[in-house]
Protein backbone atom coordinates (compact mmCIF):
# COMPACT_ATOMS: atom_id res chain seq x y z
CA UNK A 1 0.00 0.00 0.00
CA UNK A 2 1.07 3.56 -0.72
CA UNK A 3 -0.19 6.58 1.21
CA UNK A 4 -0.29 9.61 -1.07
CA UNK A 5 0.29 13.08 0.33
CA UNK A 6 0.06 16.31 -1.64
CA UNK A 7 -2.00 17.59 -4.55
CA UNK A 8 -3.93 15.55 -7.10
CA UNK A 9 -6.57 16.46 -9.66
CA UNK A 10 -9.88 14.78 -10.35
CA UNK A 11 -11.46 14.07 -13.71
CA UNK A 12 -14.13 11.71 -14.95
CA UNK A 13 -15.57 10.96 -18.38
CA UNK A 14 -16.89 14.42 -19.27
CA UNK A 15 -13.74 16.27 -18.15
CA UNK A 16 -11.53 13.76 -19.98
CA UNK A 17 -13.52 14.29 -23.17
CA UNK A 18 -13.14 18.09 -22.87
CA UNK A 19 -9.38 17.83 -22.24
CA UNK A 20 -9.01 15.40 -25.16
CA UNK A 21 -10.84 17.87 -27.41
CA UNK A 22 -8.54 20.69 -26.23
CA UNK A 23 -5.49 18.63 -27.19
CA UNK A 24 -6.95 17.66 -30.57
CA UNK A 25 -7.78 21.32 -31.28
CA UNK A 26 -4.32 22.51 -30.22
CA UNK A 27 -5.82 24.44 -27.30
CA UNK A 28 -4.28 24.85 -23.88
CA UNK A 29 -5.54 22.52 -21.18
CA UNK A 30 -7.32 24.17 -18.24
CA UNK A 31 -4.83 22.58 -15.82
CA UNK A 32 -1.16 21.68 -16.00
CA UNK A 33 -1.07 17.87 -16.11
CA UNK A 34 2.70 17.51 -16.47
CA UNK A 35 3.97 15.13 -13.79
CA UNK A 36 0.56 15.19 -12.07
CA UNK A 37 -1.88 12.52 -10.95
CA UNK A 38 -5.57 12.43 -11.88
CA UNK A 39 -8.05 10.65 -9.62
CA UNK A 40 -11.10 9.27 -11.41
CA UNK A 41 -13.84 10.43 -9.05
CA UNK A 42 -16.94 12.56 -8.90
CA UNK A 43 -17.07 13.53 -5.24
CA UNK A 44 -20.30 13.94 -3.31
CA UNK A 45 -21.04 17.38 -1.90
CA UNK A 46 -19.81 18.12 1.63
CA UNK A 47 -22.19 18.04 4.59
CA UNK A 48 -21.82 19.04 8.23
CA UNK A 49 -18.66 21.08 7.66
CA UNK A 50 -16.76 18.44 5.69
CA UNK A 51 -14.16 19.50 3.13
CA UNK A 52 -15.78 17.16 0.59
CA UNK A 53 -18.22 14.28 0.76
CA UNK A 54 -17.50 10.65 -0.08
CA UNK A 55 -15.11 10.39 -3.03
CA UNK A 56 -14.85 6.85 -4.33
CA UNK A 57 -13.08 5.83 -7.53
CA UNK A 58 -14.71 5.51 -10.94
CA UNK A 59 -14.06 2.50 -13.18
CA UNK A 60 -10.82 3.38 -14.93
CA UNK A 61 -11.40 1.64 -18.25
CA UNK A 62 -13.99 4.33 -19.04
CA UNK A 63 -11.11 6.80 -19.42
CA UNK A 64 -8.89 4.49 -21.51
CA UNK A 65 -9.72 6.08 -24.86
CA UNK A 66 -8.31 9.39 -23.56
CA UNK A 67 -5.51 8.25 -21.27
CA UNK A 68 -2.67 7.60 -23.77
CA UNK A 69 -3.12 11.11 -25.19
CA UNK A 70 -2.98 12.65 -21.71
CA UNK A 71 0.07 10.58 -20.80
CA UNK A 72 1.77 11.75 -24.00
CA UNK A 73 1.10 15.32 -22.82
CA UNK A 74 2.92 14.62 -19.55
CA UNK A 75 0.38 13.08 -17.16
CA UNK A 76 2.35 10.98 -14.68
CA UNK A 77 -0.32 8.83 -13.12
CA UNK A 78 -3.93 8.05 -12.43
CA UNK A 79 -6.03 6.59 -9.63
CA UNK A 80 -9.16 4.54 -10.19
CA UNK A 81 -10.57 1.05 -9.85
CA UNK A 82 -10.33 -1.97 -12.07
CA UNK A 83 -8.12 -2.91 -14.98
CA UNK A 84 -6.70 -0.93 -17.90
CA UNK A 85 -6.41 -1.71 -21.59
CA UNK A 86 -3.19 -2.99 -23.13
CA UNK A 87 -2.81 0.37 -24.89
CA UNK A 88 -2.91 2.24 -21.57
CA UNK A 89 -0.55 -0.25 -19.92
CA UNK A 90 1.93 0.19 -22.78
CA UNK A 91 1.61 3.98 -22.60
CA UNK A 92 2.32 3.86 -18.85
CA UNK A 93 5.39 1.68 -19.49
CA UNK A 94 6.71 3.77 -22.40
CA UNK A 95 6.39 7.01 -20.43
CA UNK A 96 7.46 5.63 -17.03
CA UNK A 97 4.11 6.48 -15.46
CA UNK A 98 2.00 4.72 -12.87
CA UNK A 99 -1.56 3.57 -12.26
CA UNK A 100 -2.84 3.36 -8.72
CA UNK A 101 -5.98 1.51 -7.72
CA UNK A 102 -8.10 2.12 -4.67
CA UNK A 103 -11.17 0.52 -3.15
CA UNK A 104 -14.59 1.43 -4.47
CA UNK A 105 -16.31 0.62 -1.20
CA UNK A 106 -14.18 3.07 0.77
CA UNK A 107 -15.62 6.35 -0.57
CA UNK A 108 -16.27 7.81 2.88
CA UNK A 109 -12.77 6.96 4.13
CA UNK A 110 -11.21 8.37 0.95
CA UNK A 111 -13.23 11.57 1.30
CA UNK A 112 -11.90 11.96 4.84
CA UNK A 113 -8.33 11.86 3.50
CA UNK A 114 -8.97 14.96 1.39
CA UNK A 115 -7.92 18.00 3.41
CA UNK A 116 -8.42 20.71 0.75
CA UNK A 117 -10.79 20.84 -2.22
CA UNK A 118 -11.22 23.42 -4.98
CA UNK A 119 -12.99 23.31 -8.36
CA UNK A 120 -10.33 24.43 -10.86
CA UNK A 121 -11.90 23.70 -14.27
CA UNK A 122 -15.21 22.95 -15.96
CA UNK A 123 -17.50 24.00 -13.08
CA UNK A 124 -20.47 23.56 -15.43
CA UNK A 125 -19.92 19.79 -15.15
CA UNK A 126 -21.00 19.77 -11.49
CA UNK A 127 -19.63 16.73 -9.70
CA UNK A 128 -17.62 15.89 -12.85
CA UNK A 129 -15.79 19.24 -12.74
CA UNK A 130 -12.03 19.08 -12.30
CA UNK A 131 -11.12 19.49 -8.65
CA UNK A 132 -7.74 20.04 -7.08
CA UNK A 133 -7.48 18.01 -3.88
CA UNK A 134 -4.83 18.09 -1.23
CA UNK A 135 -4.69 14.58 0.21
CA UNK A 136 -3.14 13.23 3.36
CA UNK A 137 -2.41 9.52 3.82
CA UNK A 138 -4.64 8.69 0.84
CA UNK A 139 -4.50 4.87 0.51
CA UNK A 140 -3.77 3.35 -2.91
CA UNK A 141 -1.94 0.35 -4.31
CA UNK A 142 0.36 0.26 -7.32
CA UNK A 143 -1.70 -1.59 -9.92
CA UNK A 144 0.54 -0.90 -12.94
CA UNK A 145 4.13 0.17 -12.35
CA UNK A 146 6.48 2.18 -14.55
CA UNK A 147 7.72 -1.03 -16.21
CA UNK A 148 4.20 -2.05 -17.24
CA UNK A 149 3.92 -4.78 -14.61
CA UNK A 150 0.30 -5.20 -13.58
CA UNK A 151 -1.29 -6.88 -10.58
CA UNK A 152 -4.56 -6.91 -12.52
CA UNK A 153 -3.65 -9.67 -14.99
Amino acid sequence: MVLLNGYIYTARDAAHKKMFECINNNQELPIDIKDKIIYYTGPCPPVNGEIIGPAGPTTSIRMDKYTPTLIAKGLFGSIGKGGRSEEVTESIRANKGIYFATTGGAATLLGQRIIESEVVAYPELGTEAIYKFKVQDFPVIVAIDSNGNSILK
